[in-house]
């Protein structure tokens, strides 16, 4: 079972619905017990990340996403989801976020359009990519968002919005996507598929 963590933040049940259609046995829960009885944990999120933190926080299902990648368990995190496993953002200085991943979150360069809303094609920095298998290397996914994670050593994948922009980490069992895999058609389903199967073997 894949948990899809809800913490009364945005449209949730888009992600759960995908992570079905990719074969994943995923719920939606509020239940912190429910979670951390899952084989993988799933955070979406949408809006600003200091509001996401303190809602996330105020669930207790913040312990959750710590606590199922101090574990092993497959964990991925999903656009503004993905922003909250930093140490810190730019958007909220004085917010402090899940520190599952290190580095901070920035603003997109300037001179582009803020957000970047919009279809974006994805250049892989890692053949070796469990997250991107069978996606191509360059496909196109979805994106919504005025931030994201600084370039590290943990990025398997950049698009280009005024510059090199992080798309989506790996670092063993954690996974993130600064797009939405879940409004990113057939690419968007194969990567789904991909935290699906690996939560099968978890």
């Amino acid at each position: 079972m894949i948990a899809v963590l809800d913490y009364g933040i945005g449209n949730l049940r888009s992600a759960e619905k995908a992570l079905q259609h990719a074969g994943g046995d995923a719920r939606l829960t509020s239940n912190p017990d429910e979670a951390a009885s899952a084989d993988g944990v799933v955070l979406p999120g949408v809006g600003a990340f200091g509001r996401c933190l303190e809602a996330l926080r105020a669930s207790g299902l913040d312990r959750v996403a710590v606590a199922a990648v101090e574990s092993g368990k497959p964990f991925m995190g999903i656009c503004v989801g993905m922003q909250m496993m930093y140490e810190t953002s730019e958007e909220d200085p004085e917010a402090r976020g899940l520190a599952l991943l290190s580095g901070r979150v920035v603003r997109l360069p300037e001179g582009e359009k803020h957000p970047q809303m919009q279809w974006n094609q994805v250049h892989t920095v890692r053949d070796d990519s469990r997250l991107l298998s069978g996606c191509g290397p360059a496909p196109w996914f979805y994106f919504v968002h005025s931030y994201a994670p600084e370039i590290s050593e943990a990025v398997v994948a950049t698009c280009e919005y005024g510059g090199r922009v992080t798309a989506a980490v790996e670092v063993g069992n954690v996974w993130a996507t600064q797009f939405h895999p879940e409004k990113s058609g057939t690419a968007g389903l194969t990567l789904l598929g991909n935290f699906a199967a690996a939560c099968a073997v978890a």
